[in-house]
């Protein structure tokens, strides 16, 4: 049995890790089989995730089965600057003379990253964007808005390429939600997964 729980599941290879095993804070949240590749060091994912303040309460969550290129990073809420006044500097972080200046920068709430997301190398994901199941962020994007599932998005700002599937297919498989199933039933159809077996998705679809 392939274990999640193990930090680098690929024999002598310390350069890509199923990513749960190495976070260690408690507002990032990382689902089971989601790896990370980086081939100077995995400790680097840690390091990506930018401006974030505990004071601020955002998560970071990342759901199953997700794989993360090396130098992706993640801008989080605190990384935001309040543009409604005459200045984005933010005074009151200061404190002493500027203590009572408001400090009131966009809060875009909890970046969400689905399952079996696919994000390429050198992508950002900026605060509060929700990317769906099965999505893929090419390489180098950067991410601002929310990504439908199963939808192939890239550029600065990153837009829609094109859909993985038809709606209908997109549909059945947001249903089945594969990645939620036992180890043995994943080990049992993983060719039929890889392969895009619409026999499988049929099967599921009617049980």
């Amino acid at each position: 049995m392939i274990d999640p729980s193990n930090p680098f599941p690929m024999p002598h290879a310390k350069r890509l890790c199923f990513l749960k095993n190495i976070i260690d804070h408690p507002s990032i949240e990382i689902g089971d089989y989601t790896y990370y590749d980086d081939p100077d060091s995995v400790d680097n994912f840690v390091k990506n995730v930018l401006y974030h303040f505990d004071f601020i309460g955002d998560k970071l969550i990342i759901g199953k089965f997700c794989q993360i290129a090396s130098h992706v990073r993640f801008i989080m809420n605190g990384g935001n600057h309040a543009i409604s006044g005459f200045s984005t500097y933010p005074f009151a972080a200061f404190g002493d003379d500027w203590q009572g200046v408001p400090l009131n920068p966009a809060y875009k709430g909890n970046t969400v990253i689905g399952n079996d997301v696919w994000i390429g190398y050198d992508s950002i994901i900026m605060p509060g964007v929700t990317i769906g199941d099965g999505a893929i962020i090419a390489s180098g994007s950067v991410v601002t808005h929310s990504v439908d599932p199963y939808t192939i998005v890239g550029g600065n700002p990153a837009k829609q390429i094109r859909q993985r599937f038809n709606d209908e297919i997109i549909q059945q498989l947001v249903a089945m939600a594969w990645w939620d199933w036992s180890f043995e039933k994943i080990s049992q159809h993983a060719s039929a997964i890889a392969s895009g077996d619409l026999e499988l998705l049929a099967e599921n679809h009617s049980s």
